[in-house]
């Protein structure tokens, strides 16, 4: 029987976003179910479940049309009770998405008032992460799309992402802060198709960016199962690329709307290797780079749940996740895993397939012994290797 996951602890790292725990259960088909709190309400009762940090969106503190001084005001009462209760705030993000004003994009919409506009929000909530000392800052561009294919001229969509994204960038360099920021894709939902859809979309539009060292990702569970991919494939690449600087952890049933649930309430294998990953790094690879920053939650309370709920899923999702890595470490340390990858060649993969020194003329005339239809009969066991980490998974 598996043991119960120990206490979380500040080095696990696990952040909220305010926004989780204070989703009120409003939906476009039903009112909110339960009562909204002040944010630093949230953030001292996360802070005794177990949280390390919180993050949050500008107008999760204060209104849309708040004067300076209601900003002043919050902003202190908020840090002055993470300080209180030792949490720290790792991340600060922007909210270009709720109201009317955004609804065709805040860096991108045909409106050039709107986008300059967005703009000057944007680099307002920048101006509050460095002041937070948060070390990320997250870009959402949740209404950055369209649903009709002739509503954009679409190769100016990206010069004005990029112009965006360029001139954020800049400003942070300009402050000397240590701030990066990174972009999460997402495939749709609000938009009918939203302009980077997939971690592969992000890296590519970062690799045309002038400030783009300081550009990386912040992937998420569901967004990416939304789009029918691997989450743990699009970890791998984001890590390869140099490029994981945050991530959002959630549950998600596959390619339908966004779920948010609970950390592993949604596909519990693919949660667990994500764990696996995250926690032991790449197999067969220890000189790999390793993802150190926090393990951020980025789900919503069932709206069935009143405020006893609220605290039992925040609960849920680190617990869930401190099983995983229990469940992780023991895969990995288990004799017959090291022998299944053996047998399945997964150890060897790191070796290149090209000798040091060797010319293409020597490679293309080398391996002259090679017997296709042999090879084709190996026998990689990868069906044992998966079984062994669901025994693991269930044991």
């Amino acid at each position: 029987m598996t043991s119960a996951p120990r206490t979380p602890r500040p080095e696990d790292k696990f952040s909220f976003g305010l926004w989780t725990v204070g989703w009120t259960g409003a939906d476009p088909f039903g009112a909110a179910t339960r009562p909204a709190l002040d944010p630093w309400e949230y953030a001292a009762r996360l802070a005794e479940l177990g949280a390390w940090g919180i993050t949050f969106h500008d107008n999760d503190v204060f209104p849309f049309d708040a004067d300076d001084a209601t900003k002043r005001d919050r902003l202190g009462r908020l840090k002055a009770a993470t300080d209180s209760a030792g949490l720290v705030i790792e991340m600060v993000t922007t909210n270009t998405f709720s109201h009317p004003v955004f609804k065709d994009g805040g860096l991108t919409s045909n409106d050039r008032s709107v986008r300059r506009f967005g703009l000057r929000k944007i680099l307002d909530a920048v101006d509050v992460a460095i002041e937070m000392e948060a070390s990320t800052f997250v870009m959402w561009g949740g209404r950055e799309g369209a649903e009709y294919d002739g509503s954009k001229d679409l190769h100016s969509v990206f010069e004005r992402y990029k112009e965006g994204l360029d001139t954020v960038a800049a400003y942070i360099k300009s402050t000397g802060a240590d701030l990066r920021i990174a972009l999460e894709p997402k495939p749709n939902e609000p938009r009918g198709d939203i302009f980077l859809p997939t971690v592969g979309h992000a890296l590519a539009l970062i690799a045309e960016l002038e400030h783009g060292d300081i550009v990386g990702l912040n992937p998420e569970v569901g967004h990416e199962q939304m789009a029918n991919l691997n989450y743990t494939h699009q970890l791998a690449q984001a890590l390869w690329s140099g490029k994981l600087f945050h991530i959002d952890l959630n549950g998600q049933r596959g390619p339908k709307y966004d779920q948010d649930l609970v950390f592993g309430h949604g596909d519990l294998l693919s949660a667990f290797f994500t764990v696996d990953l995250l926690e032991n790094g790449f197999a067969g690879n220890p000189d790999a780079p390793r993802y150190t920053g926090p393990r951020h939650f980025d789900y919503k309370p069932s709206r069935t749940e009143h405020l006893p709920g609220v605290w039992a899923s925040a609960g849920a999702n680190m617990s869930t996740y401190l099983l995983l890595a229990q469940k992780a470490l023991a895969f990995r340390a288990d004799p017959r895993v090291t022998e299944a990858m053996e047998y399945a060649g997964l150890l060897t993969l790191a070796t290149p397939t090209l000798d040091a020194g060797e010319t293409l003329e020597a490679f293309r005339t080398s391996d002259s012994d090679f017997d296709a239809d042999r090879a084709g009969e190996r026998d990689f066991g990868f069906v044992r290797l998966n079984q062994l980490a669901v025994e693991h998974l269930t044991s």
